[in-house]
This record gives structure tokens, sequence and C-alpha cells, in this order.
């Protein structure tokens, strides 16, 4: 099953993605945009997990974040991946929280790696996909609207991360949380 790991958002931060991206979907421009109920911040994505070692990628999510303590983050700023000129991706970054993100996967890299998973070559940078281009068509128009953007969302508590299945579908992706591990403190 096509596996990864995440920190999920609050409903109230994703009705907020909603009301930015709302303007974002009048531009005309071919993008595949991401539901709000399905935008979070990926750990580490593992690809296809055969069933049978999906209990040793929990035990390896637990021993990763073993230690780690609940923390706040925020949701600041907006861009595009690999760059405005010729984007793929448009984002949302990690406002606070950004070191948090970065020391939970670093650690879920780690243990990963101890049982078959390759460790990413990228360096991590902690962001919310909201959009996957699929043209350059009215880009422009866009990334006009992308990088004059000053979203930020308050302060969120993480609490858990999750070990979240990925079923792709013709309307979009269905994610189904398989294990969620609590955070201390």
């Amino acid at each position: 099953m096509r596996t990864f790991i995440a920190v999920e958002l609050p409903e109230k931060i994703k009705k907020e993605i909603e009301q930015l991206q709302a303007p974002l979907k009048k531009t005309d421009t071919h993008v595949s945009w991401v539901k709000p109920k399905n935008i979070h911040v990926t750990l580490k994505f593992l690809g296809e997990v055969p069933e049978e070692k999906i209990d040793e990628v929990f035990s390896a999510t637990q021993k990763a974040v073993e230690g780690a303590r609940k923390f706040t983050m925020s949701l600041k700023g907006t861009g595009a991946f690999p760059n405005p000129r010729r984007p793929r991706v448009i984002w949302i970054g990690a406002g606070s929280g950004q070191e948090e993100l970065s020391l939970l996967t670093a650690g879920i890299e780690q243990e990963m790696e101890k049982i078959g998973f390759p460790k990413e070559k990228r360096k991590y940078s902690a962001h919310f996909t909201v959009g996957r281009v699929k043209s350059p068509k009215n880009i422009e128009k866009l990334m006009e609207l992308v990088s004059s953007s000053d979203f930020q969302t308050e302060d969120i508590q993480v609490n858990e991360v999750v070990v979240m299945k990925s079923q792709l579908d013709p309307g979009g992706a269905i994610y189904t949380p398989l294990k969620k591990i609590p955070l201390v403190g």
C-alpha cells in the first residue's frame, strides 16, 4: 500500500487554506488543486509498502519520535517549487515549528533507512502542497497572486505524527490514517 508519514492540520486551518485557494482557482490555470481535507506536511514518503511490513513501519516511526515533545507550528507564506518562473508545485510554507519538523523528519529518515527505505537525498523543506501545475497556461497571473499573498495562520498544536495510507482515485487521493503516534508532553 502507498504510505507516508505526516503531520495533519486542524479543520480551522484547512478552511483558511480553502479561502486562500479560492482566488487562485479563478486564474484559469491548469492546476490540480489539493483538496483542503488532504493538506498535510509530509515527514517521509515511503511509497509502496507490503502489508506484511506495515507493523515494522509503525514500530520504526514510534522509535523515531520517542522522546519528541508536542510543539506549536504555524503556516506562513506561499511559493512554488522549483521556482516561481517554472512552477510545478504551489505550496504554503511553515512559519514557526520548522526546526521541530526537521528534527522529526531526521529521526524518521534514520529509522526508516534501518528497515530498508532509502534516505531522501534532497534537504528537507517543510511545506504544505496546495496545487500541482499541469501546464504553463496563464501561469504569470497565478504566480502574481501566489507571490503577493501574505498568508499566515495562528499557532497550532502538534500532538502526533500519522502513518497514512494513500489510495489514488480519479476524484483525487484518499488518505486514511493507519496509526497515530502521540508526541510526549
